[in-house]
This record gives C-alpha cells, structure tokens and sequence, in this order.
C-alpha cells in the first residue's frame, strides 16, 4: 500500500536540502519554530542537536505549542529535566525517513518511551500528533514536522 505526502514535504526537501545545517539551526532558519529552539535552549538540549547524531526529530510547530492549556509552556520553561524529557520523547536515534517511518509501528525515543506510528485517513501520525512536513534533511539528521507537541507516559508506564 502505497502512502503519500503533501506537496509541501517535496518544497521541504528542496527548501531546506540544498544548503543543510544542524537540526538547531535548520529549525532557526525555517521559521515557526521560536517556541522549539527556547525550549531545546532552556533544556539544556542545543548542544547535543547540534552534535554528531544523526537524530530523527519530531518537531512540533509554534502552533502546536500554543495548542496547549495556557501556562503549560511557561511552566516548562521553569522546569528544565520535565522539558527535557518532553524534548526527548520527540527525538529518535538514527536518521529515519519518511519513507521508513511509515513501515514501522513505534519508534523507541531518546526519553525511553515508544512513540507509535500510524496512518489514518492518508495521514502519518505519531502518537496524536499529524506529520505535515517531512525529511527536511539536516548535517546531523532529519525533522519531521508535526502539529501538536506529544507527551511522554508518565514515570512508570513506559
């Protein structure tokens, strides 16, 4: 069964593939990403995105943050290990494409936890979240852009 993208994952790969920097700048760059790189920044977490990897990063958009309950990210700011967790849920080892993302049913994050992966309605989802951009290629892996932030289990259920 053949899967496809929306056209903009192809304008994705064109925009951002010619001129590839690491995961932290490719998102500067991109734009609609302010909230994400302050909450890497504030996790302690800029280092390690700009490092070596690859890493395979499910980034949730400005939007996606402001779809939260009011508060929620100023409280994470102010608690840099439950941010960095959150961050991490959202960051698989490895350099994972689009088209091997869609064969598989869960992805073991760099937190700990699985996030699960599935196709609903032609779309991608990982956990809640849809993915509306993907293999924007980076130095040191790949993003794909989802539109809501996903939550790690809590401590136990993983």
């Amino acid at each position: 069964m053949k899967h496809f993208f929306p056209a903009s994952a192809l304008l994705a790969v064109f925009a951002f593939g010619a001129s590839a920097a690491d995961i932290v700048d490719t998102a500067i760059s991109a734009g609609g990403f302010t909230t994400l790189v302050t909450a890497v920044k504030a996790a302690g977490l800029a280092d390690t995105l700009k490092g070596a990897g690859p890493f395979t990063v499910f980034a949730p958009t400005d939007e996606a943050f402001a779809k939260l309950p009011a508060g929620t990210v100023e409280s994470l700011l102010k608690d840099p290990e439950k941010l960095k967790d959150i961050l991490l849920y959202h960051v698989v080892s490895g350099k994972v494409m689009a088209a091997d993302v869609i064969k598989v049913k869960s992805a073991k994050t760099v937190e700990g936890g699985s996030v699960k992966i599935h196709v609903m309605g032609g779309q991608v989802m990982v956990d809640s979240a849809t993915v509306v951009k993907t293999d924007i290629v980076c130095d040191n892996g790949v993003i794909h852009v989802i539109d809501a932030v996903i939550m790690p289990a809590p401590m136990g259920k993983k």
